[in-house]
């Protein structure tokens, strides 16, 4: 089953357009990521949900980032959100430290061998890391 990343932009742009005048440092988006496989988008916010992909309140994708396949039967990827319940709950989510971002880089882990980009990962750490 093919499996891809949803990457949204959650400033429409304003990040790019402003984030060197406040930030002193060029930002392309402030990303928010999700996984998407058969017919479900998964992402991490109020705990871990699910949508028909695309059809979140995020909008549309500003890209999507094919990652490879799985083979994994459906019953084990369920277990494995269900483990990941207690470890991405609503309260566990922190802006910088434990994000959607988290979430799809360890799902895609499980699910192709493979993580997220780094420039979204990386993102947090970039922006603690300004002076302002």
């Amino acid at each position: 089953m093919e499996v891809q990343l949803y990457v949204y932009d959650l400033s429409q742009g304003l990040a790019r357009a402003f984030s060197q005048q406040f930030l002193g440092t060029q930002i392309d988006a402030v990303y928010h990521t999700s996984v998407v496989f058969g017919d479900a988008e998964y992402f991490f916010g109020a705990g871990i949900q699910t949508s028909y992909p695309g059809a979140t309140h995020h909008g549309q994708p500003m890209e999507i980032i094919p990652l490879g396949k799985t083979e994994i039967p459906m019953e084990i990827v369920l277990e494995y959100l269900e483990s990941l319940k207690a470890v991405y709950s609503a309260e566990s989510y922190d802006l910088f430290l434990h994000n959607c971002n988290n979430f799809s880089h360890d799902f895609a882990m499980f699910l192709v061998g493979q993580g997220i980009p780094k420039h979204i990962t990386s993102l947090p750490e970039r922006v603690l890391n300004t002076p302002f």
